[in-house]
């Protein structure tokens, strides 16, 4: 039985590094991991979606949205929620 590392499934199955698909799988990856971030974040300080939403002027329905990675999300919204979670947040840009 012939093994394949994770990189190698990912090429066959989604797309070489570089191509579209690969770069928009890559793209909503990070937006799940963003969504679970903020979710784990939210449960450690034992607030509500509904409690997380007040306190940065959107409703609970945003917070689901965002934390399931099921709506259209600005990055002006993911900044103030992770300031009202007291996170830190590091953004790393690279131009190609």
């Amino acid at each position: 039985m012939k093994r394949y590392s994770l990189d190698q499934t990912k090429d066959d199955l989604i797309g070489k590094i570089g191509t579209e698909e690969r770069d928009q799988y890559e793209f909503e990856l990070k937006l799940e991991l963003i969504g679970d971030m903020i979710q784990h974040t939210r449960k450690q300080r034992n607030l509500t979606q509904q409690q997380l939403g007040e306190l940065i002027g959107v409703k609970k329905s945003q917070i689901s949205r965002l934390e399931n990675n099921t709506g259209n999300v600005t990055i002006e919204t993911v900044l103030k929620v992770f300031n009202a979670l007291e996170a830190r947040v590091s953004f790393n840009v690279k131009m190609i």
